[in-house]
């Protein structure tokens, strides 16, 4: 079926009867997006900082928790996404009652979550000027003050970009958690795209992740920029 004409009247068919199922795995991507990403900021921003202000040469030096701080958010960003799910189940399990559904799956995209932008935010905390601290300490800025005053404002345009990069691999890891029931718009590509053999939906539902994707990257963009007064 290469007509045009014949692929959209099927794209039509499918929409018009996968419709529903359509906006719901929208629905549930946007839920994983949404609790991973909060996670990441109220989880992962404050891991990245410990790993930032505890390392050898910090503002607060602290071998042990840097050298633990530091080797979780290494183990979990080398695991491979699909078996630190397996891997995860027993925790699932424990937490939700179950290792179905989407809020139960969401737990072990929040765990990535938290290491990738542990891991963003230590970096972007390293690009800040070392005379920034420097002038904090100087001025008798404790260390909280010194990075919610000083630190986090001067890296926030870096800290937002690469919270939008973070969104992109996140939609991306979820793609996978259909096989553990968490559906989404990957597994609505699988499921109802390839695994029916109605290439047309399979293409057209890509298409969509690539406009999230898209949109995500502009938006986040635009607001790095804005706040970068440099």
């Amino acid at each position: 079926m290469n007509d045009p004409e014949d692929v959209l009247a099927s794209l039509g068919a499918s929409l018009a009867e996968r419709g529903d199922d359509l906006i719901a795995a929208l629905g549930e991507t946007g839920y994983m997006l949404g609790v991973s990403l909060a996670a990441a900021v109220v989880f992962g921003m404050p891991l990245g900082a410990a790993v930032y202000l505890t390392r050898p040469g910090g503002i607060l030096p602290q071998r042990l928790v840097w050298s633990v701080t530091n080797f979780l958010i290494n183990v979990i960003r080398s695991f491979p996404f699909l078996l630190l799910v397996v891997f995860l189940v027993p925790a699932t399990r424990a937490i939700y009652g179950t290792t179905f559904g989407t809020p139960a799956a969401t737990f072990s995209l929040c765990v990535v979550a938290v290491a990738v932008y542990g891991r963003l935010v230590e970096q972007i905390l390293r690009e800040v000027s070392p005379g920034i601290p420097r002038v904090a300490q100087t001025l008798g800025a404790t260390v909280p003050q010194t990075v919610w005053r000083f630190l986090l404002p001067e890296a926030l345009p870096g800290l937002v970009y690469a919270l939008t990069s973070a969104s992109i691999s996140l939609l991306s890891y979820s793609t996978v958690l259909g096989v553990v029931g968490g559906g989404g718009i990957g597994d609505f590509a699988l499921r109802y795209g390839y695994q029916e053999y109605d290439d047309a939906l399979m293409y057209f539902t890509i298409l969509v992740i690539l406009a999230i994707v898209l949109v995500i990257q502009a938006v986040g963009q635009r607001i790095s920029v804005r706040l970068d007064h440099r």
